[in-house]
């Protein structure tokens, strides 16, 4: 069965974006309202936990990606037998992952005191709020989790992100009442597990309503079985190094340089993750649809389409970087009332935008290397990166000078990514897929981004320097200036990625 891929990336895209911006708002505003009515050591609490309990989730190993990517070829197929059996597969070991994170969990409650450092705010039981957290992040494993598999299988993650939107939505409403009127954060906390239920039996219902013809039956063929396992074996590394890389940094700073440090470090993390999440909503829109061409289209065909959406995006993330270098810092600023204790120097915001950059320009390699299945032959590469930057994190929390400490975490990131990580992927995509010889034409266009974004940056950042006005009306006014600034230059340098953008939908609509 051949999917519909404009029709549902459309489709994805749209919903995607719209559980994007509930994503960046709410979760911005209940950042604000910890830092106003708890303080940051609340808000370094929370960071905390969302680490540890993303090192936990490493105990899924990968097998949500491997059977969704084992399920393309059979709904390309259309062999309905096939699909079912990797359903009831699927939730057979995450009834058994749900159990493994609640144990591995438990085990490390003795040890949770040992990852803050200084005092912990007063009236809080470290214990008990991590059982919380633990009990929402196993929930989903144990209700219906695995259903989602069906719905992203078809090309159909719109229902998921407009059923996750919804639930946000009214989870945050919820949670800042919470906030205000009670001030605890106990409640705070009990309020997301029941949520996190809600959210589950909405997709479950979902996923049951559009196909009901798929339902967890049948015995996977253990040829099939054999398959998955290897592609389970060769993500969990990547998710391994993943987690090292990423989710370690928190419990790096809370141990060296305390809660307020993960919160000042989250605060910067949290604006760059929330632009490029609008932007990963395009990759993503297309993934599923990927994973079908794989099986229904030619390597040329998939190559042209590559490079197509490559070209599309650059121009997005090159004006989202200008953007940020312009106004993170007065943003920082305004968002922390100035708290010395959560502003920092420019050379953050430099890192940040830095890496922000690297991480967006390679989620489309990601996502058509992932759609293709392709995870054994670079199996080593987040190890070898998460290896990398934890060396390098403890090396620069030591060393460096205090002022310059969080800037060493989010340098080991960057260094990782860009010359480890990035590398790797483009190597093993280009031979195991695509032909050799083509690398060098997505090298040369990746490396005209970098230098345009760079002037692009320079010049917008300089434009908005120029505005001697502080406080909101400056950040309004640096803002129009800096969207000015950048928008022009992107439609200067991108013009020829956006004329052919035009012409593609022109012809569409003609057709």
């Amino acid at each position: 069965m051949k999917l519909d891929f404009a029709k549902n990336t459309k489709r994805n895209m749209l919903a995607s974006m719209l559980n994007k911006c509930v994503g960046m708002l709410f979760p911005f505003l209940n950042r604000t309202l910890f830092l106003w009515l708890l303080g940051p050591a609340y808000l370094g609490l929370n960071g905390l936990f969302l680490s540890i309990l993303g090192v936990l989730s490493f105990a899924e190993l990968g097998f949500g990606t491997a059977v969704v990517c084992s399920m393309y070829k059979p709904v390309a197929d259309d062999d309905r037998e096939l699909v079912c059996a990797y359903l009831r597969f699927y939730r057979t070991v995450y009834r058994w992952v749900g159990a493994a994170i609640l144990v591995v969990g438990l085990c490390l409650l003795p040890f949770l005191r040992t990852l803050v450092r200084g005092d912990l705010p007063p009236g809080l039981d470290l214990h008990v709020l991590y059982l919380i957290h633990l009990v929402n992040t196993s929930v989903s494993y144990f209700l219906f989790a695995y259903r989602g598999a069906v719905l992203s299988a078809h090309h159909r993650g719109d229902v998921i992100a407009n059923i996750h939107t919804g639930t946000s939505i009214a989870q945050y409403v919820t949670v800042f009442a919470i906030l205000v009127l009670t001030r605890n954060y106990y409640h705070y906390v009990v309020a997301t597990v029941a949520f996190t239920v809600l959210n589950n039996i909405l997709v479950v219902r979902q996923a049951r309503r559009l196909f009901p013809q798929i339902q967890p039956r049948g015995r996977l063929p253990d040829e099939r079985r054999r398959d998955v396992l290897t592609l389970v074996k060769a993500i969990a590394m990547h998710k391994f190094g993943g987690i090292v890389t990423f989710a370690s940094d928190n419990v790096i700073i809370s141990a060296f340089l305390g809660l307020v440090a993960v919160a000042t470090y989250g605060n910067y993390h949290y604006v760059a993750t929330a632009v490029g999440g609008l932007i990963w909503c395009v990759y993503a829109s297309m993934t599923d649809g990927f994973g079908n061409k794989v099986y229904t289209e030619t390597k040329e065909a998939n190559f042209r389409l590559f490079m197509m959406a490559n070209r599309l995006v650059a121009g997005l993330i090159a004006w989202s970087a200008a953007m940020m270098i312009a106004l993170y810092q007065p943003f920082i600023a305004i968002w922390t009332h100035c708290d010395p204790s959560l502003t920092r120097h420019f050379l953050t915001p430099v890192l940040m935008v830095t890496y922000f950059f690297i991480s967006q320009s390679r989620q489309l390699l990601l996502q058509f290397k992932g759609a293709a299945s392709i995870w054994r032959p670079d199996r080593w590469k987040s190890v070898v990166a998460g290896i990398v930057n934890l060396t390098l994190n403890i090396l620069f929390v030591t060393l460096l000078p205090p002022a310059y400490r969080l800037d060493g975490i989010i340098f080991s990131t960057i260094f990782s990514v860009a010359v480890i990580e990035v590398p790797w992927e483009a190597h093993v995509l280009f031979t195991s897929y695509f032909r050799k010889e083509q690398v060098g034409r997505y090298w040369r266009a990746q490396f005209r981004v970098a230098v345009w974004t760079f002037f692009l940056g320079a010049a917008t950042w300089a434009s908005a320097a120029a505005v001697a006005l502080d406080g909101l009306p400056g950040l309004v006014v640096k803002g129009a200036v800096a969207f000015v600034v950048s928008s022009g230059l992107t439609c200067i340098l991108f013009r020829y990625e956006m004329v052919a953008f035009v012409n593609r939908i022109r012809s569409r609509v003609v057709r």
